[in-house]
């Protein structure tokens, strides 16, 4: 049956939004009730589902566990995320094949859209929280042998980084590496789009040296942000929002299985960690992605001083955007994932694909 949602605020107007099909059919006010399935939003305001392109796990779960993904996804709705893309660790190959090829099934939550595979193909100087005893040289066929892989990080100045680059026919985000101006902006040229946990495990932006981060600037590449105000200071989350705008910065989580849950001990791609504080670290001080979730994300941009309007189009329309995905609007002909919050940006319901889930 079509539903109609009703007496939806969107764009601070009033409307009506009319789903069928999984898709997004109609807004407009006061469209025809008769044999819909309705549901009164009371008023309370719609904004496209966020899409979280980098996230390891939540409530104790880790994409490396094999067979969770349900489990993550329905956190991921609770917390305005509809789709979103589990993230690797660098573990053995056989690990990696264990986990990302095997049929995705449908969830309970958010949509699951393929794999970010993060290692094995990075540097060792700049590991950070991954395994550097499964750090492997990049190999375009071993590559191809997995699937459902939709983005794959890597350091370009590696020994065969560059020719990875070439001949992958996946999105390439470069990351956890030591390239400097020069090789990032090669590999910009040579096909990767953008840049993954932005300043995380990369050269520094200096007056001199710009970088991976200046190379982005420069090569119209998306930059991936942690905006938990841990990972980046809110003042240079400003800088990097004045430098790539919305159209080019991305948020993500970078969240693993600690998020959702109370400080400890945790695991993560087989390495002991600490949260403390809600911050996570390995054994020697590293930050170990974060406790954080996409939404906390948007709101703390918000409080940073970033428009409400563009925090929320960082983390929906922007991936999508990177991704080719005809997600991240909520607009006639779009896939009808979106959420509603309440004056406090509250999770009230989260629609995927049409569903309330």
């Amino acid at each position: 049956m079509k539903k109609l949602f009703i007496n939806v605020k969107l764009n601070n107007k009033i409307c009506d939004i009319l789903v069928e099909n999984g898709k997004i059919a109609q807004i407009s006010k006061n469209i025809d009730r008769n044999g819909k399935e309705i549901i009164d939003i009371s008023g309370l305001e719609a904004f496209p589902g966020l899409i979280d392109i980098h996230t390891h796990g939540c409530v104790g779960k880790d994409t490396m566990d094999g067979d969770v993904l349900n489990e993550i996804s329905v956190y991921m709705a609770k917390n305005g995320v509809t789709s979103f893309m589990p993230t690797t660790m660098t573990v053995s190959l056989d690990d990696i094949k264990n986990v990302v090829n095997k049929p995705i099934a449908e969830t309970d939550g958010a949509t699951v859209l393929g794999f970010h595979l993060e290692g094995p193909y990075i540097n060792k100087s700049r590991k950070g929280a991954q395994n550097e005893e499964f750090i492997r040289i990049p190999d375009i066929d071993e590559f191809n042998s997995l699937q459902n892989i939709v983005m794959v990080t890597i350091a370009p100045e590696v020994e065969g980084g560059m020719e990875f680059i070439k001949k992958c026919d996946k999105v390439v985000s470069i990351g956890h590496t030591d390239a400097d101006y020069d090789c990032s902006m090669e590999a910009i040229k040579n096909g990767a789009k953008c840049l993954t946990h932005t300043f995380n495990v990369m050269p520094p932006l200096s007056h001199r040296a710009p970088g991976p981060v200046g190379a982005a600037a420069d090569g119209d590449a998306f930059v991936q942000v942690i905006c938990d105000g841990v990972h980046i200071h809110k003042s240079v989350l400003r800088i990097l929002y004045k430098v790539f705008g919305k159209e080019r910065m991305i948020v993500i989580s970078d969240s693993m299985r600690a998020t959702g849950l109370p400080d400890g001990e945790y695991d993560l791609g087989g390495q002991n960690i600490t949260v403390k504080n809600a911050v996570a670290r390995t054994a020697d001080g590293a930050l170990a992605g974060s406790t954080s979730n996409m939404l906390s994300g948007v709101k703390n941009l918000i409080e940073f001083g970033i428009p409400k309007e563009d925090a929320f189009f960082m983390a929906s329309e922007t991936p999508a955007m990177l991704l080719g995905l005809n997600k991240g609007r909520i607009e006639a002909g779009f896939d009808a994932d979106f959420i509603i919050l309440d004056d406090e940006l509250n999770v009230k319901m989260t629609v995927v694909n049409g569903k309330i889930v």
